[in-house]
This record gives structure tokens, sequence and C-alpha cells, in this order.
């Protein structure tokens, strides 16, 4: 399908605009806990870990010493714990402790029970309309990991 150039400009900001906004909803029924970038590293140490604080930065995004400051936190709180870094002596690792990954899964139930409430709100096209654009957001967020 091939985009006009009104949609080449509108969609765009449409799309930023729900998404950012269905983003910033989701963080507000997940709770105060943790904070947005504080979830998000534990998530991450959660799927990739044990990794080195410096491959958590890169694949956050993040630069290392706000890293630093977000595993301290967590680590503080007991939802992460560090290890000597197997591969390098003088390097650790970080990887989530069960209460951390219990915290993640209370979390996530949360905005999982939002969205499934809102979900049978709808007529059942729309709620196959967001199953495909799912697969779609899905596949441009792989398309840019390669």
């Amino acid at each position: 399908m091939q985009i006009t150039v009104p949609d080449a400009v509108e969609l765009p900001s449409r799309l930023r605009l729900a998404i950012a906004r269905m983003a910033r909803r989701l963080r507000q029924e997940a709770g105060d806990e943790l904070s947005p970038s504080m979830m998000t590293a534990l998530a991450t140490i959660e799927r990739h870990g044990p990794l080195a604080p410096s491959r958590l930065a890169e694949l956050e995004r993040i630069q290392r010493p706000t890293a630093t400051r977000v595993l301290a936190r967590l680590e503080e709180d007991g939802l992460i714990e560090r290890s000597a870094d197997p591969n390098d002596g003088r390097g650790a690792v970080v990887r989530a402790t069960k209460s951390g990954s219990a915290l993640l899964k209370k979390l996530r139930s949360r905005k999982n029970a939002y969205l499934a409430r809102r979900l049978r709100e709808l007529p059942d096209e729309d709620v196959e309309t967001l199953d495909r654009a799912a697969e779609v957001l899905e596949r441009l967020l792989d398309g840019e990991r390669r």
C-alpha cells in the first residue's frame, strides 16, 4: 500500500502520539514501585542476563553513568545482584533476583489486566485490527534490531 503525502506526515504523528499515550497509561497502571528507567533496566536484565553493566547501557541505549546509577538503585532495593564476570575477572555481571523477577511479573500482570479490560470493551473487529497492528509493530521493531 502506497502512503499518500498527507498520510506520510499524519500517520507517523498519530502513531507516535497514540503509542506514547498508551505507554504512559501502562506505566501509570503498573504503579510507582519502580521508575520507568528502573523497570526497563530490570526487564532487560531479566531477559538478557546475566550481563555486564556496559552491555545493559548498550541494550537500553543509555550512557554508562546512567546505567551505573540505575543499577545501584536496583541493587539497593534487592532487585538485582552482582557477581564476578566469569569472562573478565576485573568486571561484574548483574542478574535479576527472585524478588526482582517477582516484582516484574506483578507489574506486567497489572498492565496486562488493564489492557484486557479495555480490549473487552471493543468490538471483535477492532480487537482483530489491533492484533494485526501488534504484528506490524513487532515486525518494524524486529527489523530495527538487524
